[in-house]
Formats: structure tokens, sequence, C-alpha cells
């Protein structure tokens, strides 16, 4: 898939307009690999604890399976990126659906590749706004994609000149971590360097994670650092 040359030129173009023309986050090849990675370690861990993906639990495929669809729903949710922001997870949907019916032939039958190609589309369609996940598969993406800010990801509108509560707390995050939770499966660990931090994690962060559907298999940790001293808040349902 990283070597496709279609998915290449789309995220190009995605990255075009977010950076280049609207100063936004980056939207292309490092975003999505970011979002695979995590949503692929917390769909392992949900599992590992027992948690049946949508595509098991409805339509009696593997694991496996479900792997495929959150693979494939990260590198392509924000497909629709390539020419528009606004709505972009509902521009994604036809894009993807030429990429699937390209790519699904070659290792499903006609049956199975259909399922898959519904869940990937309902993992891209509802990461995004107010549509609600409905599958462990979307929800792991949704979540995924809200945890790309480590290291500086967000500088990008800092460093336009954008200066707003929204691109102050971003630079703030200094490193994000997916773990195995002792209480619930997931524990989400981020280290920031001072209090403003607070609003990525609370108003952005929480709020996408509270609309994923898995959100009660979720705990988050964060530590900020203030001065020599550091303190922890949890967030969890």
């Amino acid at each position: 898939l990283l070597e496709d040359t279609e998915l290449q030129a789309l995220w190009k173009c995605s990255n075009v307009l977010a950076v280049d023309r609207l100063g936004l986050n980056d939207h292309g090849p490092v975003h999505v690999k970011i979002v695979a990675n995590g949503a692929l370690k917390m769909l392992r861990l949900l599992t590992g604890k027992g948690v049946e993906p949508g595509i098991v639990a409805d339509h009696g495929m593997s694991a496996e399976d479900a792997e495929v669809v959150v693979v494939l729903a990260s590198v392509m949710h924000d497909l629709g990126m390539s020419f528009v922001r606004k709505d972009h997870e509902v521009y994604s949907v036809p894009i993807a659906v030429r990429i699937l019916d390209r790519i699904l032939p070659q290792v499903y039958g006609v049956e199975e590749a259909a399922i898959v190609s519904s869940e990937v589309l309902h993992a891209i369609v509802s990461h995004h706004a107010v549509n609600e996940p409905l599958t462990v598969e979307a929800g792991v993406v949704k979540v995924a994609d809200a945890l790309d800010m480590e290291q500086g990801r967000a500088r990008i509108p800092y460093e336009t000149g954008r200066v707003d509560i929204h691109s102050f707390s971003a630079i703030a995050i200094e490193k994000v971590k997916i773990e195995e939770g002792s209480e619930k499966p997931i524990k989400i660990h981020i280290e920031m360097s001072n209090p403003a931090g607070i609003f990525q994690v609370d108003n952005l962060l929480w709020t996408k994670i509270e609309g994923s559907g898995i959100e009660k298999h979720i705990r988050v940790e964060a530590l900020i650092k203030e001065g020599e001293a550091s303190r922890t808040l949890t967030f969890d349902v």
C-alpha cells in the first residue's frame, strides 16, 4: 500500500491542500502511517482482552480481517483532503471505493471483498466530526487519528503565524504512547511541557474518544511538567 502510486499521489495532494494552502497539520504519508500503527496497536490490545471487532461479530470473519479493515481505513481516511477540507471524510469514500475495487479482489472473493469494503468505508466516514463509529475498527481509527500530536506534529499552524490556544497547546505535547492498561485494555500516556497541552487532551482528544464507541476501554494519563515538578491527570469514563 505504501508503494501504491495512486495513494502516494493522493497523499501528496492532501498535504498540498492541508499544509501549503490551508496551513493545517500533516495529512500525508507520515500521518497515515502513524494512524495505522496506533489503530492497529489498539485493535490488538482490545482483541487480546476479548473485545470482538465488528467484522468478526457481525460477519463471522477473522481478527486478521479486522486488521485489514483498520489498516485500509487508516491509510485512506483523509483522501478527501486532496481537494476539500469541509466534509472531507465523506468525499474520501468514492476515492477509497475506486482503490478498494482495485486491490481487494487480489485477496478476497466477491462476498468477502464487499464486506471488507463496507467496513473500511464505515471507518473512513466516521473518523471525523459527528459521524458515530459503530464498530471497534472504526473506533480505533477515530482515536488513532486524534493521537497524531507528538513532538511538534502540530507545529505547522504555529510556525505559520497562527498563535491561538489550538496551536499553542499543540506544541506543548512531547510524547504519546499507547500501552496495555491494567484496569482497562488501552492506556494512552501523554507527556506535555506545560499545562497548555491540557486543551489538546480535554477539548480535542477526549472529545474524539468519547464519540468513538470504545471509550469504556480507554484510560488517558496526562503527565504535566511544571518546572522541576510534575502532576498527572487521568481521563476515563
